[in-house]
């Protein structure tokens, strides 16, 4: 029977090769590179971010589930989690850490070898995350925006929506330590140069929230500015709602606010800082080294006014302001 297979060899040759097959499989899935996402909010707030770091990825030539993976770890707002979940993505032996500057710190403390790439809000030279911006050196870099800047800017809009304001509460969590002592001393020193009188209200919990405005209703200030970070974003409907319930016209720092009702949002556009950390990703992935990468100054900011709570407030926006808007929602 020359030139045949016998049915037994046949089996045999095709049960080999099935035996083979997951092999391969398993050889490709072992030479993917694998990224750590640590982030101290939950995913359902932040759709923007990953959204935007998938496609700085995918700008390095990167797509999640084809020739990388990524593995997800969100504190879900308890920052005292931070650690364990950098420890985690440091045992996996994952490739590259993307992280927040709150994240940065712990994931530094695990590794001094696994490159990590952060967004942060504050100076990162001043943070000791980096040496310099130009020449970070170690194995950090990343993405920074600066919100003392911000911060003032905040105030300045605020007065040009509420003229005679004088009195303004401010609203941070203490939680948040390093970007909420970052947000009150530029918010404290460009108050001072406006001469406007601040007063500081702390939460940590959505019950301190209601707290909080019920003193503001109390005390009726003439503004209210809202600090950053990943908590008051997760309440971003409650703190609209409440702002809108005691009429107190509010500065928030992420447009996802202006869309949950909020007046007015100022500030970075996460969606590309996350972008950068994305591609920086990717350039690390393909064998730059994180000392050779400059940290990036983040120059996309943008203003969104939300006309229909100006309406709701019985404020008339300036035209100044809705013509520097990058977007009105009506």
């Amino acid at each position: 029977m020359t030139g045949h297979i016998g049915r037994r060899e046949f089996i045999t040759l095709l049960g080999g090769a099935a035996a083979a097959w997951p092999l391969a499989a398993r050889a490709q899935q072992a030479a993917m590179p694998v990224i750590g996402f640590l982030h101290p909010a939950s995913p359902n707030t932040l759709e923007d971010r990953v959204r935007g770091f998938r496609q700085g990825l995918k700008e390095t030539g990167f797509v999640e589930g084809e020739n990388v993976a990524i593995e997800y770890r969100w504190a879900e707002d308890q920052y005292d989690r931070l650690p364990a979940l950098a420890a985690e993505l440091v045992g996996r032996q994952v490739a590259v850490i993307a992280t927040t500057s709150s994240g940065a710190f712990p994931a530094k403390a695990a590794t001094t070898t696994i490159p990590i790439v952060f967004v942060a809000a504050e100076v990162p030279a001043k943070l000791g995350l980096v040496t310099t911006l130009a020449r970070p050196g170690g194995n950090l870099t990343g993405v920074n925006f600066f919100e003392a800047e911000l911060s003032a800017k905040r105030l300045e809009l605020l007065r040009e929506l509420v003229p005679g304001a004088a009195r303004v509460a401010v609203l941070v969590n203490p939680a948040e330590v390093t970007i909420t002592e970052a947000v009150l001393k530029d918010v404290e020193s460009a108050a001072r140069a406006m001469g406007l009188q601040i007063q500081v209200l702390k939460a940590t919990t959505s019950g301190e929230i209601d707290a909080a405005f019920v003193t503001i209703g109390r005390e009726r200030p003439d503004g209210l500015f809202v600090g950053i970070g990943s908590f008051f974003l997760s309440r971003r409907l409650q703190l609209a709602h409440w702002a809108t319930r005691v009429a107190i016209p509010a500065t928030f720092g992420l447009r996802q606010y202006a869309e949950a009702g909020g007046l007015m949002s100022y500030g970075a556009n996460f969606t590309d800082a996350w972008r950068h950390v994305g591609v920086y990703s990717g350039r690390i992935l393909k064998g730059t080294k994180p000392a050779d990468l400059p940290v990036v100054q983040s120059s996309k900011f943008e203003l969104v006014i939300n006309n229909q709570t100006a309406r709701m407030l019985g404020l008339a926006v300036p035209d100044k302001l809705l013509v520097a808007a990058d977007e009105v929602i009506e």
